[in-house]
This record gives structure tokens, sequence and C-alpha cells, in this order.
């Protein structure tokens, strides 16, 4: 790892320290002014070495979360494979008036997988740099399955926090969905805004989050360096052609998954259940990729099987 990228990781493990609402209270008795979360974006750095387990889980040196400042107000976190194979990442988005937390990870105890405090820990980090008063989290997910859910009940009684329901119903009510899946729908972090739009296929509520500020289109378990499990077929090919539509009418600096299943080797992926992937694919990826899967979603049509291509796999009633 080099010196540059070591700097950029921060330890995800806080010594199980829960912050409390009073502390956060008296970090922010000194309000600062307003960030300016302006339409020129930044530019996120996701130059990352993200530790891809340990030959031995039992034996593992890190953190059970890894954390990377992708810029002054956006972290990036993966849960160690270690703990879990599924190994997802998970995104705290921070705006003047309230945080995003999307996905919470696979893990619900916090004695192996310290989510809650780790979160807090960087709410606090953020509110020690840009004081403010009844700071407020919301934590939501890229869709319901259980490797994206599973530390909901360490946030159910943080104090300011709401937590949306992966149910497809808990989605169109939370967002004001009343056209699903037509129209994408807004949350206001404070000046900092992110589109929620909506992404079956994978899953039946399954939504994919742009950030304007870094303009990174965080597209959870339905376009990622790994295995795409098809639920729907048609769902998942509007999805997608609604992706690309996206991206060819806004910017797009990172298309971002919530895993990375795929080797270096174009085509070579890393067995379902593995804890140690030493030489993974990186985890940001393209819109150009994101367009070479519409154009295998065309020539699959709907074919099951498991559909191996360069960046990805396509797995349809497979197995």
């Amino acid at each position: 790892m080099t010196n540059t990228r070591r700097r950029t990781l921060i330890a995800g493990t806080l010594g199980g320290i829960t912050i409390s609402a009073s502390t956060l209270d008296a970090a922010a008795a000194e309000p600062s002014r307003q960030i300016a979360f302006g339409p020129e974006g930044c530019e996120p750095d996701l130059e990352v070495d993200w530790h891809a387990g340990w030959p031995s889980s039992k034996h593992d040196p890190e953190p059970e979360i890894q954390s990377h400042a992708a810029d002054e107000h956006t972290i990036v976190m993966r849960q160690n494979k270690s703990v879990n194979y599924e190994a997802p990442f998970m995104f705290l988005l921070f705006g003047n008036e309230r945080a995003l937390l999307i996905d919470t990870g696979a893990t619900p105890e916090p004695e192996y997988f310290p989510l809650r405090a780790t979160v807090d820990g960087h709410v606090s980090d953020w509110l020690d740099r840009h004081p403010r008063r009844k700071y407020e989290l919301v934590v939501a997910h890229t869709h319901g399955h259980g490797d994206h859910k599973a530390a909901d009940a360490q946030f159910a009684h943080r104090r300011r926090t709401t937590v949306v329901g992966p149910g497809l119903d808990e989605v169109l009510a939370h967002y004001g969905f009343d056209d699903w899946p037509a129209t994408p729908r807004e949350i206001d972090l404070g000046g900092r805004v992110v589109d929620v739009i909506p992404g079956p296929g994978h899953h039946p509520a399954a939504t994919v989050f742009y950030d304007r500020w870094t303009r990174m289109l965080l597209t959870g378990d339905t376009f990622y360096p790994g295995r795409l499990y098809v639920d729907d077929w048609n769902a998942f090919e509007t999805t997608v052609d609604t992706l690309v539509a996206w991206c060819d009418a806004h910017p797009v600096s990172h298309v971002v998954g919530c895993h990375v299943e795929m080797s270096v080797l174009p085509g070579v992926s890393y067995p379902r259940g593995w804890t140690y992937q030493p030489d993974e694919a990186p985890l940001p990826m393209t819109a150009a990729q994101l367009r070479e899967l519409q154009a295998a979603v065309r020539e699959i049509g709907g074919a099951p099987g498991k559909h191996v291509y360069d960046a990805f796999e396509v797995w349809y009633q497979a197995e």
C-alpha cells in the first residue's frame, strides 16, 4: 500500500464506544456556516486498497469495518470479509442538516460488527469540523436483502434518526413514490441533494442513489464487479435502460455498487462464500461499463443461465 493511500484510510473500529446525543449536542455548541454543495460538485477519491479478507478469517488483523474518506463530506465503508463473506459496502453522506447512511451490512451483532459505533464516530468527527445543533441521521437501503439491512436494529433507539424500512410499501411511503417505478424522488440533506431512482429487478424495492455532490451513482446490487442476480428480468432490463439514460443526462464520476466478486482477470470471479480475495477487481465502475451491461442484457434476452462477461456476470434463474 502506498503512503498516499494509507493516509486516506480510517480505521473503522472505535473500541465499541457509542457517542451519545448529549455529546453530539455539546460538540455542536458553536454552529458553523452553511457548506456550499455547489453544482460543480467535487472529485471523489476512490483510490483505495480495500481489505479483501485474510487467508485465515480467525486471525485477520484488520478491523471489522474499513472506512475511507472519498471527500471531506463522504465516507465509504466496507465490512470485513472475515466477518461476513459478502463484505458489503456502505456509504455515509453528510449534508448541512442531516447525514444519509446507505445500507447497514450483513451482521446484526454490534460486538462482531460495530456499525453504529463506527457511524457515530464519523458523525462526531464531522461535527467537530462542522458544528451543528440537533444533527439528524437517515438510514436507507439500496434494497432489502439481509446483507444490506442486518444492522438496522443498532440504530433503532438512536436520537434524531430515521430508519427507512426496506420493504416496497415502506420505500414508497417514505420517498413519496406515487408512480413507481417511473419517476425518481429527491432527498435534501441540507444543501446536498441525493436523487433516489427506482431500480427493481434484483429486488422489488431496490433503489439507486445519485449523489449530486460527488456525482457517484450508487447502484447497490444492480451493478457491481460481480454476480448480478436477476429476480425479475423485465424489471431488471428496464432499470438498466433507466440507469444508462441517467448517465447520458447527468455527469457521473463513478458507478459504485455494494460488492466486489470479480478478480483482476477478465471474466474470472471468486467463488461464492470465499473470505479472501487477494486480487479482486476495483470497486468503482464506469458509465461505459454500464452500457456494456445494457448490451449484455439485450444479448441474453431473458435466457436462464450464468452469463459471464469481462467485468461482471449476469445470473438469471441459475444456482
